[in-house]
C-alpha cells in the first residue's frame, strides 16, 4: 500500500528504489508462498493412488512428502525475505518480518496436519 506522497516531502530517487525492493521481496515471499500451496495439491492428488499401489505405505509416504516440501519452501521463503528487515520504507507500508514468519508458521502448521491425515485416511 502506498501513503500519500507529499511533494514536499522530498524523497530522493534511493529513498524511492529501497520501496521498490522492499515491494519485490514481498512478491517473491508470495511467489514461493503460491508454489508451496501448489505442492500441497499435488500431495492430495495422490489420494486415489492409495487403494491402487501396494504396499499401501508407499503412496501416503510419497504423499507425505509433499506438505513437508511445502514447510521447507515457505520456511526458505520467510528467510529469505530478510530484507523486509534491513530496508527502511519511505513511501509504502511493508509488511512486517513478524507477519511473515507467522504466514510460513500456519502454513507448516497446516502442511503437517494433512500430513498426519494422509496417514489417518482409512484405505477401505
Amino acid at each position: 500500500m502506498v501513503r500519500d506522497i507529499d511533494p514536499e516531502a522530498g524523497f530522493s530517487t534511493l529513498d524511492l528504489a529501497e520501496d521498490r525492493t522492499l515491494l519485490a521481496d514481498e512478491r517473491t515471499f508470495a511467489g514461493w508462498t503460491r508454489t508451496s500451496l501448489g505442492r500441497i495439491a499435488v500431495g492430495v492428488g495422490f489420494h486415489p493412488l492409495f487403494f491402487k499401489l501396494k504396499p499401501a505405505w508407499v503412496p501416503r509416504a510419497i504423499a507425505s512428502l509433499f506438505p513437508l516440501l511445502v514447510a521447507v519452501i515457505v520456511w526458505l521463503a520467510a528467510r529469505r525475505a530478510a530484507v523486509v528487515g534491513r530496508l527502511r520504507p519511505h513511501a509504502v507500508v511493508n509488511a512486517r518480518r513478524m507477519n511473515l514468519t507467522l504466514i510460513a508458521a500456519a502454513i507448516s502448521l497446516g502442511a503437517a496436519a494433512l500430513a498426519v491425515a494422509v496417514w489417518a485416511l482409512p484405505l477401505a
